[in-house]
């Protein structure tokens, strides 16, 4: 016998925010390494742009995601 329904809708929904989350992090570790080591920004610039890149991968990742 299968799982219900509802565990599979839940296993779907768990991969989707790992897939979101995955795409995040790795956004804002490219992203805070480049600006602080390649391009020698300051740490709180790093942040910042780090920040805006994660929440930019995660808006694409829940786009393909959610298709």
């Amino acid at each position: 016998m299968g799982l219900p329904s509802k565990a599979i809708r839940g296993s779907e929904a768990v991969k989707k925010v790992g897939f979101i989350a995955m795409h995040a992090a790795l956004a804002a570790t490219f992203m805070f390494l480049l600006q602080r080591f390649v391009m020698n920004a300051t740490q709180e610039t790093s942040l910042l742009w780090a920040l805006t890149f994660a929440v930019c991968a995660a808006g694409l990742a829940y786009k393909q995601a959610n298709r």
